[in-house]
């Protein structure tokens, strides 16, 4: 009876003990929910991939793309009785047991491929009794819900293999650049090789450890007559060379991090990084790569020069940004000089004057209010008392010199500054500023006469997002950097909702557009001329040529660049936008359009071209000497000569 009573205390312990440890066990039938984390990847509009984002590199494979090698090589290394046992292999434990005792140490584990499973999904590496309890135990509980060729496909995709691979397709492209069928006996071994110690046996990080690692799996696989004498030897002489494959794809890095940081916000880092989602961006990698070489050899030709002027430290950096008029798809970003050096985004992130290349809202506010292209402006020395500071700003034109008089068309395109403060002394300030506000700049704006210079700080996205309302008819469109975004299984979870809004009458667009035309024909931005097609923009310059920016478009494409340093200094003395930021354009743009056709500025059916003397404002229906020709509404009164 006492017997009978120590035995059942001996078994209650016993039970409870076992309960204890595994009462918390996972609920395997989620096993058959579950998903690994997948890769996401980004892709341009051509489908050339531009990076990969994950958590855990992951590139699932069905079990028959597996090659019979490389699972005879995780048998003979890791469990030979894979097929037979439920789960636990107890002759396996008995012979680690007696090996580790004559050795003295810990030398051979027990763990099946079904407990290495259990341990990577639901449990955590602490070596600990209880650990493996659990582990056996939920071991057994997979065995009986899984098939052994399941069990084994899940095992093959979830094991670590060091160097940050997941799975044996992650591996056989991180190590080998290839895809795992395609992997030979030797390749096979390694791998097969690395789950004991994967970070110790990386070939990556210690070839020589990874092929005395991968020789004794083949020394494994001879013994157990998988392969031949003659296969082991030759497998033997193959050197341990990992193709220089890139880890981390990553092309037209500065847009890829912004659409990284914009996909952050949309779905959350969770969704991005572990749902191998499909990213259809905006990008177009030709496009991209005319924008990469524009920008390398203006600041290499601009550094050249400022060495050659005595500048020291010359640091200059650049931006461009390229974006389809009518849709507002970002068609190519570069935010630097070199990304590895600094990821700093000079598109979306830097906030600089813009200079003059703010002008033409001053201007289209003004036509939005009645005023036409041949209105005078006074180009005469200007004070202003009674500021904040209780001093005097005398505004200067860039030229130094003052022209009496000159017509609005003629104030832009040679880019006055005197004459466009008096204009925005008329409007108003403010007015300016809502206008400014409506195309898109969400970046502070002063309403304050200097607005007109380009004095509050813009990033040269918005900046060049804005010159799209006059492109675009007068319709402000948000520009975008994506085409699509689907789930692994192919579901669409984004898809384009174009904001768009209309900022100002398309006939003020088409003045304005007219106007920057004359920029470019009879103005500052001559070189654009080049191209042998109708384009439209703005230089600017500020102070001390700190900044140069160029903002132009043709019917279709629209392209801001900006030019300077990041410690604000200058780049030299005539360093303006026409020197420095408009061959960047000018270069870019030359590839961009090269196979696009011949096409002009649309005209709305209210507006007409007459002749105008740029100096005079005289307008005409027939051409005289000095004469340009300029876009009015039907209705302006052409006053008698």
């Amino acid at each position: 009876m006492a017997l009978f009573f120590v035995g059942a205390c001996l078994f209650g312990a016993t039970a409870g003990a076992f309960f204890a440890i595994t009462r918390d066990l996972p609920q395997i039938r989620a096993l058959q929910e579950y998903k690994p984390p997948g890769v996401t990847r980004m892709y341009s509009t051509e489908g050339i991939l531009l990076t990969e984002l994950f958590h855990e590199k992951r590139n699932p494979v069905p079990l028959h793309r597996i090659p019979e090698t490389l699972k005879s090589a995780i048998f003979a290394t890791e469990d030979r009785q894979f097929y037979d046992h439920i789960g636990v292999d107890l002759k396996g434990i008995l012979r680690a047991v007696v090996r580790n005792i004559v050795a003295g140490e810990f030398v051979e584990g027990a763990s099946t491929l079904t407990q290495q499973l259990a341990k990577t999904l639901f449990l955590t590496s602490k070596k600990s009794l209880s650990r493996k309890i659990k582990e056996a135990v939920l071991a057994v509980q997979i065995e009986r819900r899984f098939s052994k060729d399941e069990i084994l496909e899940l095992y093959l995709n979830q094991v670590y293999l060091g160097s940050g691979a997941y799975g044996v397709e992650a591996a056989a492209r991180i190590y080998f650049g290839k895809p795992v069928e395609s992997l030979n006996l030797a390749e096979c071994a390694l791998i097969a090789g690395l789950p004991k110690a994967p970070s110790r046996f990386s070939p990556r990080v210690h070839p020589e450890a990874a092929r005395k690692r991968r020789n004794v799996v083949l020394k494994q696989m001879r013994e157990l007559g998988i392969i031949t004498e003659t296969d082991f030897r030759h497998a033997l002489q193959a050197p341990v060379v990992c193709k220089n494959t890139v880890h981390e794809i990553r092309r037209a890095p500065y847009f890829v991090e912004y659409v990284q940081k914009h996909l952050e916000r949309q779905l959350g880092a969770d969704l991005l990084y572990k749902g191998g989602l499909i990213i259809k961006t905006s990008l177009s990698m030709p496009l991209q790569a005319a924008a990469e070489s524009a920008v390398e050899n203006g600041l290499s030709a601009l550094e050249d020069r400022m060495v050659r002027a005595r500048i020291e430290n010359p640091d200059p950096q650049g931006a461009l940004v390229a974006i389809d008029v009518s849709s507002g798809a970002i068609l190519a970003m570069v935010g630097g000089k070199d990304f590895t050096e600094s990821p700093y985004n000079r598109v979306t992130s830097a906030k600089r004057q813009p200079g003059s290349a703010f002008k033409p809202f001053v201007y289209a506010c003004a036509v939005e209010n009645g005023f036409l292209q041949n209105q005078m402006l006074l180009d005469t020395p200007l004070v202003f008392r009674g500021g904040h500071d209780g001093g005097e700003w005398r505004p200067k034109n860039f030229s130094r010199g003052f022209q009496g008089e000159m017509t609005m068309r003629k104030a832009l395109a040679v880019s006055e500054n005197i004459p466009t403060i008096r204009l925005i002394e008329r409007v108003g300030p403010a007015c300016v500023a809502r206008f400014a506000r409506a195309a898109g700049i969400q970046s502070p704006l002063a309403p304050n006469l200097s607005l007109a210079l380009g004095t509050s700080e813009v990033t040269l996205l918005e900046l060049t997002a804005a010159y799209g309302v006059f492109a675009n008819k007068g319709e402000w469109v948000q520009p975008e950097c994506l085409a699509e975004v689907q789930s692994a299984d192919g579901r669409i979870l984004w898809a384009p909702n174009p904001q768009k809004r209309g900022v100002m009458r398309p006939m003020g667009a088409a003045i304005i557009t007219d106007m920057l035309r004359a920029v470019i024909e009879e103005g500052t931005g001559k070189r654009a001329r080049a191209l042998g097609r109708p384009v439209a923009g703005k230089t600017g310059t500020t102070d001390d040529c700190r900044d140069a920016l160029f903002i132009g478009y043709t019917p279709f494409l629209l392209t801001g660049v900006w030019v300077g340093q990041d410690l604000p200094r200058s780049l030299g003395k005539g360093e303006t936008g026409a020197k420095a930021a408009l061959p960047i354009w000018i270069d870019f743009m030359e590839a961009a359009l090269a196979d696009s056709g011949y096409a002009h500025f649309d005209v709305p059916d209210d507006g007409v071209f007459l002749f105008l003397d740029p100096d005079t404002g005289r307008l005409s229906e027939a051409p005289f000497e000095g004469a340009v020709k300029a876009l009015f509404p039907k209705t302006v009164e052409i006053l008698p000569e």
